[in-house]
């Protein structure tokens, strides 16, 4: 029996919309205001068929490096056997959504500032680099005692008869 290798081979399941959002796609997707530079993430619609990008890009996170009238240039690295190539991809709107994969750094870098800023106010010098957790610290178990455990011996029953 002959089995297809298409482009959209083996994507029953990872194109499909969940369930009651297989309708008309909703007016935001296309008012999203992108930028290059900006983190999205490849995740593909199968309402539209056009600017659809290949089943490989499905699910990466990729940076964006072209904006276009209705699409999206995304920059990917493939393995190609032993080398890695940079891949640039366009896709439509409609298979791009911004990726949530900055959004603890940038919420870092607004509580550092504010941190810096109020150690200025208090003539302080600080430092906002992160540390390593290091080692919980030692503590005495108070009012505990030992207890021994031995093994029980083991015998062998050397029976040549049979049976037990």
């Amino acid at each position: 029996m002959l089995v297809g290798h298409g482009l959209r081979s083996r994507t029953r399941d990872s194109f499909s919309r969940a369930f009651r959002k297989k309708e008309v796609i909703p007016l935001s997707t296309y008012l999203k205001i992108f930028k290059a530079g900006d983190y999205v993430d490849v995740k593909v619609n199968d309402t539209v068929h056009k600017g659809m990008p290949h089943k490989l890009y499905h699910g990466r996170t990729r940076r964006v490096w072209n904006v276009t009238k209705r699409a999206f240039g995304v920059e990917d690295n493939k393995q190609v056997r032993n080398k890695i190539l940079r891949k640039r991809i366009h896709a439509r709107i409609e298979h791009v959504q911004l990726s949530r994969c900055t959004e603890e750094f940038k919420e870092r870098i607004k509580k550092n500032d504010q941190l810096k800023a109020e150690a200025k106010a208090r003539g302080d010098v600080i430092s906002t680099k992160r540390q390593p957790q290091g080692p919980k610290p030692g503590f005495m178990v108070e009012g505990a005692t030992l207890e021994f455990v031995t093994p029980i011996p083991y015998y062998v029953v050397n029976n040549l008869k049979g049976g037990y």
